[in-house]
Order: structure tokens, then sequence, then C-alpha cells
């Protein structure tokens, strides 16, 4: 793997490319990765790049949303089965049957969505920024697609704002049950439990902290608690065990594993980028509606 991972470091330099990597992803891609960390941390870092390349070690729709706002980088995906199950739950023709029945409603789009489902909202967010944003529309009613769970914990979290959710999911997240929590509880008394959003709201009612991936390792980072529950995906657990040697860390059961992320190898990110292929194209018109959205976002969040 040594050699590879040289390689790949070779390849970057001489091609002038970063490697952007999600918190989810194989821990061995971190080796090769100039930056690693969640949806708005990497979208903000494409942003800012001043490469000619980008190689994202994630999904699908977050390699769309590198080349939304940096049109003239190349954006290669290493795997193109990297999907994302949340983000296929809404196409473009139910994200306008879903508009068109509250007219006049901001639209906020999560991430988690393709470029043309984008195009159609009015600002995007990420689970690290959506109090923020929804906050910021001074909208006591919005629209809120694809994470219901994420919405609904927003309009808890908000209060004095009537969260409107499209009936979508992460089957990951949401698999956690309520019983999953009480019996870590049990079997782990002194652990703080650390929840992701995207988890049902009964589910995240019960976290001693509930937010994005980077806001879980931040929790860990200046926590003097020696013992945690992850209740999110497993590669922010593996990274935690790596970063942390001398904590704790459960993930809150087995199965939290997200299959898309995983798919992305060393090999698949040194033949991409060997060969410049995978390349995310987009329609003009879509990338342009969809940056508006984005934009919007990144403004909001600086």
């Amino acid at each position: 793997m040594k050699n590879l991972i040289e390689k790949i470091k070779k390849l970057k330099e001489e091609k002038n490319a970063i490697i952007l990597a999600h918190s989810y992803q194989n821990i061995e891609v971190d080796e090769v990765a100039d930056f690693v960390g969640d949806s708005l941390y990497l979208s903000q870092k494409a942003k800012d790049t001043n490469a000619d390349i980008i190689v994202f070690a994630g999904v699908y729709f977050m390699a769309q949303t590198a080349k939304i706002i940096s049109p003239e980088k190349k954006v290669l995906l290493p795997n193109t089965n990297a999907g994302c199950l949340m983000a296929d739950m809404i196409d473009h023709e139910q994200m306008l049957s879903f508009k068109s029945k509250y007219a006049g409603l901001p639209v906020v789009c999560y991430i988690n969505s393709t470029a043309e489902v984008k195009a159609e909202c009015d600002i995007c967010c990420t689970s690290s920024n959506v109090l923020r944003i929804v906050k910021n529309l001074n909208s006591s009613q919005v629209l809120f697609l694809p994470d219901a769970n994420l919405g609904k914990w927003v309009e808890k979290k908000l209060k004095n704002v009537e969260v409107i959710t499209y009936d979508g999911n992460c089957p990951v997240h949401h698999g956690v049950e309520v019983k999953d929590i009480e019996l870590a509880r049990k079997k782990f008394p002194a652990a703080k439990i650390l929840i992701h959003p995207e988890c049902k709201p009964e589910v995240s009612a019960l976290g001693d902290y509930v937010g994005s991936t980077s806001g879980i390792m931040e929790y860990v980072r200046k926590s003097k608690d020696k013992q945690f529950v992850i209740v999110t995906e497993k590669g922010v657990a593996d990274r935690l065990e790596r970063d942390y040697p001398d904590k704790k860390f459960i993930l809150i059961k087995n199965g939290m594993l997200c299959e898309s992320m995983k798919l992305t190898s060393l090999n698949e990110i040194l033949y991409s980028l060997e060969h410049e292929v995978n390349e995310i194209i987009l329609d003009e018109n879509i990338r342009k509606r969809s940056a508006r959205c984005i934009e919007r976002m990144l403004k909001v969040s600086k």
C-alpha cells in the first residue's frame, strides 16, 4: 500500500490535483487526502482551491457539488457507483410536485440531493449549518428536503419555525431505534452518547450531543470524558479511535455502514487521477441554477 500511496501523491503534485475525502470513507483514503471532513467543510475547500483537478473520495452528489461551485476545474469521482440512497429518494419531478403544494414558501435542500433538485431550491444546507440556514430565512414556515428526520430536528430546536418535510431519510441513521440508545445507556453508563441529526427525532432527543460528523469529532476533541457511544456512520468511529487512542468509542450497533461511501479504494483513486476518467459533467443551465442555492449557503456559513 505504501507504493500505491506514493504514486498517488506524486501524481497529485504533477497534475496540480487535490483529493477531498468524506469522513465516512475507508480510513486508508486519509493517507492521500488533502482534506478530510463533512460536506460543508469539503464544499468550502472545493470552492477555495487553486487546484486544476479535484478527486472526490465521496459519493456522487458531493462530486456534483464540487463541480457546481468550481466549474472551471476537472472533478473526478473514482467510483461512479458511489451514490446516496437519500438523494435518490427525490428526483426533479418529485421535487416540483412537493414544491407546488406549498407555493411561496422558502425551499431548503439538504446537500444530499442532486444538482437537478438543488436547481429548484432557494438555499442549500448541511447538518453543520442547517440551524443557521433555516433561522436566517426569517420565515415561520419552510419546506425542507429530502431528509425528514433532519428537518424535524431543526423544527424542534428552533421552536418558532414550522418545517414541512419531504418523506426521505438516510437508511443508515434511520435504522437506529430508541431501544438501541436505551441499551447503550445501560451497558455504558459512563459514556456520552453522540448522535447525528439524520436519526429519528425520538432518537436524537436521547443524546448527550446531537450534531454533524465534524460536530461530533469536535465534541470528542474538547471533552474530558473517556468513553463515547457513536451514533453515526462507522467511518467517524474509525477516525476517532485512530486520533484519540486514550479514549474508548462504541459504535451504537452493527450495520452503521454506508456501503456507497466504502466503495472508493486507493486503486480507484490512482486510476481516476492517472487517466482523468469519471469526470463530472453537468448541464450548464442546471449548474448555474443549482450554484445559486449553494453560494447562498456558503455566504451564510462564513
